[in-house]
């Protein structure tokens, strides 16, 4: 904010510098002029023509620009009441030119400024020009830009008059008048032009859209009341902006009441920003602003005021809100310190606006001169930057607020990632320790149920002398291979059937080998069984070695055949030999431990098992499921 009013009055500075430049040789520029005052009974039309050795010889010289400073106690007493006869007064201004070569193209006559409260008439060697404000004066005193000539005359002018017709309580302002073409001069009027109407405009058009966004974001709710606030703020900014750009009669009417009152509807709703942003009440000053525009309105409505002209006493008016707009900045300043940033930049520009306030009403009672610059447009300016920056200020904070929260909900992540690994570590522990207590478990009970049933059997025959040498060394050679068994169902087999049948022929290939038994190996590739870990493969391991066991101790073959297949659902082991067979049914009823437990094993896995039997030889069927079972459930011998 700070940087783009510093750039802002280095423009108005450099144009200003540039204005005072003397120019070009064939341009002119008029420094010094004559004066004086012609009492009247009132108001009266511009003649045509004017010779100035006819006016009254009261002439006194001057310098340009020129303002004389007004009384503005006596301005508010004259306009507080009808304006008698004889108290219009005609202030001439006679310049008389040098002699001077201008280009032979069109002449322009370029001022700054002329300001009367009433109708304005130029004359170029008698002959009347231009006139303007003839239906009363205006708000606003815009450049004066004219065209003398089209490029063709016989010599170049030798004389400009102004007569301005004014109220006795007014006074009159004329700037320097300049003399040249649109390539020379031109730049003049619209530098001052651009700065002075144009650019304010653009920011109070960019001002009142983003108040309307903030009406619309206001009225849906939950935003809090500075959405408001910034809206009403931005349609008061608007209506004070009238004045400097419509060319509205200056007159006691509802246009100069918007045009008094919005001053102070502004320093109340920055009043209110000042309190949103430190937090302090401040009930004094609040309810003094708000009795400040209750008396200003009230008296200044139109069928109230008894004065002719309201705008002739609105320097004092703007003394008050000078005062008031002193006493808001110190006292928010004086709240804000240590409080609130935000609020203090607001005090800082209430202060600036004061400065402005102050500039434009000495330029107004001609303390300043015509040349200087009206300051109040850039209100807008400023107000707009401001409550734009800190509308930035408020959003890099939710920015790094939210940044903050992220890195806050960062910082509770890992520490909950943190905690839930450390869950997870002691889950695995305790998922180890408890795996490693099942396969224990699992040992013994297959320790128990298979090898140490065996010797334990061994032993009593042994005891009773019921056992030879060879019943002796058959006992152990299956102690043995239940001990392998049970070893290798520890080793991993990554979901492969083809290497448990492997293992399975390696550890019982010998004792086949010795009993005379030829082994026929169909085993072809099967799917994988995922679901295969050492318990179930144990399992698998079992209910196979108890097939082979029955055929070598139970039947006469001599050949045995292993092979493996599939379906949809499942994969199949088949055994098969070429001995004298067996009833199935039979031997589940008869209480025969070795198929039940086969067909237990194989329901613990999800599996099934089944036999089929001839004269011409048995045939069993292990069927496993490519999908695991639910739960494996322990199986007792």
């Amino acid at each position: 904010m700070l940087v783009m009013m510093l750039m802002l009055m280095l423009m108005l500075a450099v144009l200003t510098a540039c204005t005072e430049r003397t120019g070009e040789p064939d341009t002119l520029h008029v420094v010094t002029a004559e004066v004086q005052d012609v009492a009247g009974p009132g108001f009266t039309p511009a003649p045509v023509r004017v010779d100035s050795a006819h006016l009254p010889a009261a002439w006194h010289g001057i310098a340009l620009p020129y303002a004389r400073p007004s009384d503005v106690l006596k301005q508010a007493e004259v306009a507080a009441r009808a304006a008698p006869p004889g108290t219009v007064t005609t202030t001439w201004y006679r310049l008389t030119l040098p002699a001077f070569a201008p280009a032979p193209v069109a002449l322009m006559l370029y001022a700054a400024r002329i300001k009367a409260y009433g109708p304005i008439a130029v004359y170029v060697d008698g002959q009347l020009l231009h006139q303007r404000q003839l239906d009363g004066p205006n708000w606003y005193w815009t450049p004066l830009w004219l065209p003398i000539d089209a490029g063709q005359r016989a010599a170049p002018p030798r004389e400009i008059l102004f007569r301005l017709q004014h109220g006795r309580a007014s006074h009159t302002a004329l700037a320097s008048v300049w003399l040249g073409s649109t390539e020379q001069i031109g730049w003049r009027y619209h530098g001052r032009q651009w700065l002075q109407v144009y650019l304010p405009v653009m920011w109070i058009g960019a001002f009142i859209s983003a108040g309307l966004f903030s009406a619309v974001v206001w009225f849906r709710g939950g935003v809090g009341r500075s959405y408001g606030l910034f809206a009403l703020l931005a349609v008061a900014q608007f209506i004070r902006a009238l004045g400097f750009y419509c060319e509205t009669r200056l007159d006691n009417d509802w246009f100069a009441w918007l045009m008094l009152n919005s001053l102070f509807w502004i320093l109340s709703l920055v009043h209110a920003f000042q309190v949103l942003g430190h937090g302090q009440r401040q009930r004094w000053l609040s309810r003094s602003l708000l009795g400040i525009n209750l008396l200003v309105g009230v008296f200044s409505l139109p069928m109230v005021a008894n004065w002719a002209n309201s705008p002739l006493i609105t320097p004092l008016i703007y003394l008050l809100a000078i005062v008031a707009g002193t006493t808001m900045g110190v006292a928010g300043a004086w709240a804000s310190r240590g409080r609130s940033p935000e609020a203090m930049v607001m005090s800082i520009g209430v202060g600036l606006c004061v400065l402005y306030g102050v500039n434009d009403w000495a330029l107004q009672s001609n303390f300043l001169g015509p040349e200087d610059w009206y300051l109040g447009p850039y209100m807008n300016l400023q107000n707009f930057a401001t409550l734009c920056f800190l509308m930035y200020r408020r959003y890099i904070g939710a920015l790094i607020q939210v940044e903050q929260s992220n890195a806050q909900l960062a910082i509770r992540l890992r520490e909950r990632e943190a905690e839930l690994g450390e869950s997870h570590r002691r889950l695995r522990e305790v998922e180890h320790r408890q795996a490693v207590a099942e396969e224990r478990h699992r040992l013994m009970q297959d320790m128990h149920d298979g090898l140490g049933s065996s010797l334990h059997s061994a032993l009593r025959a042994i005891e009773r002398g019921q056992l030879g040498e060879i019943s002796v060394s058959n006992i152990l050679r299956d102690c043995i291979d239940d001990l392998h068994l049970t070893i290798d169902s520890l080793e991993p087999v990554e979901a492969d059937l083809l290497l448990l049948l492997a293992t399975l022929r390696y550890r019982l290939g010998g004792r086949l080998r010795t009993a005379g038994i030829e082994l026929h190996w169909a085993v072809v590739d099967v799917p994988p069984l995922k679901w295969i870990d050492p318990r179930s493969a144990l399992h698998i391991l079992r209910i196979l070695q108890e097939a082979l066991t029955n055929i070598v101790k139970h039947t006469e073959a001599s050949r045995i055949s292993v092979s493996t297949s599939s379906d949809a659902q499942g994969v199949l082991v088949t055994i098969a030999d070429n001995g004298g067979g067996f009833d199935p049914v039979a031997a589940l009823r008869g209480g025969g431990k070795g198929l039940l437990n086969q067909q237990r094993r194989a329901a613990a896995i999800g599996g099934t098992v089944s036999w089929e039997s001839t004269t011409a030889g048995s045939q069993m069927v292990l069927w496993l499921p490519l999908a695991p079972a639910a739960a494996l459930h322990p199986i007792t011998a």
